[in-house]
């Protein structure tokens, strides 16, 4: 079962509710996306809730070309002032 390495989200059961008051068992799925995410420098390929990715509490992996760029990057950016 998938299960979001950041939240702890995962599938809920519950109920269907007709008009007529009949209950059917249901789920209830987590909205999760498999995607590349850093942990412990180093990429790593996890299910994520969107929320999670909405919210920033992920870093994701960069990929070719960028990656390349971004390890040439100074640890901090400029001080404008």
């Amino acid at each position: 079962m998938a299960r979001c390495i950041i939240t702890g989200k995962t599938t809920r059961s519950g109920n269907n509710v007709s008009h007529a008051n009949n209950k059917t068992k249901r789920q209830f799925k987590a909205n999760l996306q498999k995607v590349r995410i850093v942990v412990d420098g180093k990429p790593v390929r996890a299910y994520v809730s969107t929320r999670a990715l909405k919210a920033g509490k992920v870093q994701k992996a960069a990929r070719g070309s960028h990656a390349a760029w971004l390890s040439q990057q100074p640890a901090e950016p400029p001080q404008e002032g």
